[in-house]
C-alpha cells in the first residue's frame, strides 16, 4: 500500500471530522508517523481488533468500527443461524460508548436486531447475554487491560465465545473489500430505537447473569461466617456495578471499594496500569487495604474479564499472586469442596492453556481429574468447553496464566465477576480453617513441589515490529538451541507444524497444530515456551520450572530469564 497516498486520501476525505483532519495535518512533516498510521490496516483476528486510538488506517476510530461492523453484519446475515440478532456493549474507555452506539447503528442499517446495553458491562456478561437471548453474535468495545491510549473491538459468536478462526477470516476478507471512507450504511439512532431495531437491555440481564454467578458458590455461608475484610477495585471499569453486588450476595460484610476508581474513566487517573496482572495499578487499593486491615484485595480489569488477587502476608504488606498461583488455588478449592460434598463427577475435567503452570496438572491428576491443554487464548478453552457438552467430560474449571478464569458453563470467556465470588469464598473458607491463601499455597508446594513461572515480554513496536517477530520465530525454527541456560533441550514441540522432536529427530505428531508456538522441554522438567502475542506487538517467553525448594526454583527462573532476554537482540 502507498501509505503517503492513503494519508492524502484521508486528509482530503469529507468523512473526517474537523478534529481528525487537524490531527492528520499535525503530522504532515512526520513521514515515520504517517507510515505507522497508514502502511496497512489493523489486523482482524479471532479476538477482533485492538489498537491505539486516533485518525488513520492503523488506528482505532469510528471509521474502523463502521468498516468492521458492516463486515460482521454480512457474516451474520449469511449464516444459517435462525436468529440474526446481535448484542453490543462497551467498557469505560474513551470513545467506547460512541463506538458501541455506531456499531449498533450500522447493524441496524443491515436489518439486524440489536440488543444494546444501557451502560458499560463486563465482557462475561456479554458472553452470557448472547447465549441467553439466542443472538447470532456480540460486540464489546474494549481494549481489555491495555493502556489508556488503546481501544478495541471484541467479537463473539452465537455460542458466547470469541469468533472461530474461519469466521474471523471471513470478516477480515470482507473488511478488505469495504472502502473504509466509502458509503457505509448507518441507521439514525433515535429512529432505530423507535422502530425497535435497537433494543436497550440492562437490569433484567444483570439479574439473570448474577443468578448464574451465585450458583458457582461451593460453600454457601462461608463468607458471612468468616467475615474477612476485602478491598475491591474495578480500575474504573465495568466491574463496578456487578462485582460489589455479587460479593454482598455472597455474604461479604466488610467490603471496601476504592472510591476514586469506581466511576468510569478511560484516563485511569489514579491507576498507573489498568492491568491487574501487575502490582503498579494497585497503589490506591493497597493504601485502603492497609487502612482497613483487609485480608485480600480483588481487582478486575476495565472490561472485567481478568482478575488480580492480592493477599496480606504474615510479615505485613500485600503480595500479588500470579495467574498460575491463583489458578492452582482455584482448582484445589473446587476439587476439595466437591469431594467433601460428594459431588466430584467421575468424568471431571479441567482445562488450561499450554503456557500455564504444570502444577495445575499435578493437582488435577492426583485427585483423579483429567487435565487438558489448549492453545493460548480463551477462545480455545471455550471450544473444548463446548465440545465436552457431549457428556464425555464435566468441565469444572478453565484458566490461563494471564489471570483469566472460567467457572461453570454459562459464560464462554474469562470471567472476573464469578472469579471475584469464588476468590472471596475461597479466602473465607481457608480463614475459617486458620489459613491464608498464601498458607494454603505453601501447603500445595510442600505436597507437589515448588513450581514457579515467569513471563518475559520482548516488545517489538513500530512498522517493522511484525517482521522482527517473524524473523525471530523463523530463526528459532531453523536453528533451535541444543541447550538453554546450560540445560539440555530434550524435546521440542512446534505447534505451527504440529510436529514434536526429540534430540533433533522428528518423534511424533501433536494433537494441536496451527499456532505459532515453540515449546522447549529441558532436562530437569523445566520448560521454555516462545510465542508472538496475539494482541500486542511483542514476543512472549514463558518460563515454567519446578524445584525442590523455592530457592532452587528462583535460581532456575533467573537462569532462563537471561536466555529469554538475549532473544531481544
Amino acid at each position: 500500500m502507498d501509505y503517503k497516498a492513503e494519508y492524502e486520501r484521508w486528509l482530503n476525505s469529507p468523512k473526517l471530522s474537523r478534529l481528525e483532519r487537524a490531527e492528520l495535518e499535525a503530522i504532515k512533516n512526520n513521514d515515520a508517523e504517517i507510515r505507522e498510521r497508514f502502511f496497512s490496516g489493523l489486523e482482524f483476528g479471532t479476538a477482533g481488533l485492538r489498537g491505539i486510538m486516533g485518525a488513520g488506517l492503523r488506528r482505532m476510530n469510528i471509521h474502523v468500527v463502521r468498516q468492521a461492523t458492516l463486515a460482521l453484519g454480512g457474516l451474520i446475515l449469511g449464516s444459517d443461524l435462525p436468529d440474526k440478532s446481535a448484542v453490543v456493549c462497551y467498557d469505560c474507555r474513551i470513545n467506547s460508548g460512541a463506538f458501541a452506539k455506531e456499531a449498533a447503528c450500522v447493524l441496524a442499517a443491515c436489518g439486524i436486531h440489536v440488543y444494546l446495553f444501557d451502560e458499560l458491562r463486563p465482557t462475561p456478561e456479554l458472553s452470557f447475554a448472547i447465549r441467553e437471548l439466542g443472538a447470532a453474535a456480540g460486540i464489546n468495545i474494549t481494549a481489555s487491560h491495555n493502556p489508556k491510549e488503546y481501544n478495541g473491538y471484541k467479537v463473539y459468536w452465537s455460542d458466547g465465545a470469541q469468533l472461530p478462526p474461519e469466521h474471523a477470516a471471513q470478516v477480515a476478507r470482507a473488511m478488505a473489500e469495504i472502502d473504509i471512507l466509502g458509503e457505509i450504511p448507518s441507521a439514525d439512532y433515535n429512529e432505530a430505537l423507535a422502530s425497535g431495531l435497537i433494543e436497550p437491555i440492562g437490569a433484567k440481564i444483570d439479574e439473570l447473569f448474577l443468578e448464574n454467578v451465585m450458583k458457582q458458590s461451593l460453600r454457601p455461608g462461608a463468607a458471612a461466617k468468616a467475615d474477612i475484610a476485602i478491598v475491591y477495585t474495578p480500575f474504573y471499569g465495568a466491574g463496578a456495578k456487578l462485582v460489589p453486588e455479587a460479593l454482598r450476595r455472597l455474604g461479604v460484610k466488610r467490603l471496601h471499594c476504592v472510591r476514586e476508581q469506581m466511576a468510569p474513566d478511560g484516563n485511569f487517573p489514579t491507576a498507573k496500569n489498568p492491568n491487574p496482572e501487575f502490582i503498579d495499578g494497585f497503589e490506591r487499593a493497597i493504601a485502603l487495604a492497609e487502612k482497613v486491615n483487609a485480608d485480600i484485595i480483588i481487582g478486575s480489569d476495565p472490561d472485567s474479564d481478568r482478575l488480580g488477587l492480592m493477599v496480606r502476608e504474615n510479615k505485613g504488606g500485600y503480595r500479588l499472586l500470579s495467574g498460575n498461583q491463583v489458578g492452582v488455588l482455584f482448582l484445589d478449592y473446587i476439587i476439595t469442596a466437591r469431594k467433601e460434598a460428594g459431588a466430584l463427577p467421575g468424568n471431571a475435567a479441567a482445562l488450561k492453556s499450554i503456557v500455564s503452570s504444570e502444577m495445575a496438572r499435578a493437582v488435577a491428576e492426583k485427585n483423579g481429574v483429567f487435565m487438558e491443554d489448549t492453545f493460548t487464548g480463551f477462545k480455545f478453552l471455550a471450544e473444548r468447553m463446548k465440545y465436552y457438552e457431549n457428556g464425555e467430560k464435566t468441565v469444572l474449571f478453565a484458566f490461563e496464566e494471564a489471570i483469566g478464569y472460567s467457572f461453570g458453563t454459562f459464560v464462554r470467556d474469562k470471567d472476573a465477576v464469578t472469579a471475584s465470588v469464588v476468590a472471596a469464598e475461597m479466602a473465607s473458607w481457608h480463614a475459617l480453617n486458620g489459613k491464608t491463601l498464601i498458607g494454603r499455597l505453601e501447603e500445595l508446594y510442600a505436597e507437589y513441589g515448588c513450581f514457579a513461572e515467569k513471563t518475559v515480554s520482548l516488545v517489538k513496536p513500530g512498522v517493522d515490529g511484525m517482521e522482527k517477530m517473524a524473523r525471530l520465530m523463523s530463526s528459532l525454527r531453523k536453528a533451535p538451541p541444543a541447550a538453554i541456560g546450560g540445560k539440555t533441550v530434550l524435546h521440542l514441540r512446534d505447534y505451527l507444524s504440529g510436529k514434536a522432536y526429540s534430540s533433533g529427530v522428528e518423534a511424533e505428531s501433536l494433537p494441536l497444530r496451527g499456532s505459532d508456538v515453540l515449546y522447549f522441554e529441558l532436562e530437569g522438567g523445566s520448560r521454555v515456551i516462545v510465542r508472538p502475542s496475539g494482541t500486542e506487538p511483542k514476543i512472549k517467553v514463558y518460563i515454567l520450572v519446578r524445584g525442590d525448594s523455592a530457592e532452587e526454583s528462583a535460581a532456575l527462573i533467573d537462569l532462563f530469564e537471561k536466555y529469554a532476554l538475549s532473544l531481544g537482540g
